[in-house]
């Protein structure tokens, strides 16, 4: 085919030239819908997170008068047997043999986790013993927890549970958020948490047990005090077969008024952990350098990879 006359590829020009102009258009047409749509919808995020709460800052557990400083699951009492803890007879006993352990130099029973470096999990991630901090979006509130180096996603874009959920230290946490004064401001956050959890895992130090299927379920309000704002509520109900009812408690958590900018200190479990899991056995690193024993009597790790010296 020879080439198009000078009319026909005058045609052709003003055709394509057309159809440009009109891409053009088009395309401005959409980049300007999308650049409205999106400042319309940052602008409704803007407008939805005036109705949430003001939980910014960092925080902390506050001790109570008279209770030791390392924090139980019910922080208004003693430790240990103290905590009253509704337990069943045979979680009792796995109780009082963990404490017996304590007793000789040991980290639990089933308590080695932080001497592992390993994440505690729920209910542990509530304790705050180094201050956490709230992060609330529309969808999601994040927890962020100093002490475990983690954190807990709360949803609240209105989902339903997963069918595929996998096992977590944290577990799968739904929220949902409520006015309860009517005012048009949310007051409180429900969430519920489930299961399949990692385990074995424990309510606090002194080793007191969950059970050892790993079906917690979590039920939380968390809201801030009345009186008193910068005093957060966060009451946790454990239903755990480990437990002959339903546990309540009231966890509270404190911020600085006068710390609005608050130094986040980071803590890594490695830099100060003198322990050395071996097995199921656990050992402590001596000043000087040299593997040591934590209980009485208790026997050296199998050494038959190593040429001893006679």
């Amino acid at each position: 085919m020879g080439p198009a006359s000078p009319g026909v590829m005058s045609h052709r020009i003003r055709y394509y030239s057309n159809v440009w102009s009109m891409f053009d258009r088009s395309f401005l047409a959409a980049v300007a819908l999308t650049a409205t749509l999106c400042i319309g919808s940052a602008g409704a995020h803007a407008q939805d997170l005036s109705k949430y709460p003001d939980w910014r800052g960092a925080w902390l557990r506050i001790n109570v008068p008279g209770v030791r400083p390392p924090a139980s699951f019910d922080p208004t009492k003693l430790s240990g047997f103290g905590q009253q803890a509704p337990l069943i007879s045979e979680y009792q006993k796995i109780l009082a043999d963990s404490i017996k352990d304590q007793l000789e130099g040991g980290q639990g029973l089933y308590f080695n986790h932080a001497a592992r470096c390993m994440p505690g999990g729920m209910p542990q991630m509530t304790h705050a013993f180094l201050p956490i901090e709230f992060v609330i979006t529309p969808f999601t509130t994040y927890v962020v927890v100093e002490h475990e180096a983690s954190v807990r996603r709360i949803y609240t874009d209105g989902r339903d549970w997963r069918d595929d959920i996998l096992p977590s230290y944290p577990g799968y946490s739904i929220g949902k958020w409520i006015d309860v004064d009517g005012n048009g401001k949310y007051d409180v956050l429900e969430v519920e948490t489930r299961g399949p959890f990692k385990g074995p895992r424990v309510f606090d130090s002194d080793g007191l047990p969950l059970h050892f299927d790993n079906q917690s379920i979590f039920k939380e309000r968390i809201h801030q005090d009345k009186a008193n704002p910068n005093i957060l509520h966060d009451e946790i109900t454990v239903i755990d077969h480990a437990l002959s009812r339903p546990w309540t408690v009231d966890k509270r958590y404190g911020r600085n008024p006068n710390d609005p900018q608050p130094r986040w200190d980071e803590f890594n479990c490695p830099d100060s952990n003198q322990f050395v899991a071996i097995g199921k056995e656990l050992f402590a690193v001596s000043a000087d350098g040299y593997l040591m024993p934590v209980k009485k009597n208790q026997p050296p790790p199998d050494l038959r990879y190593f040429k001893l010296k006679k």
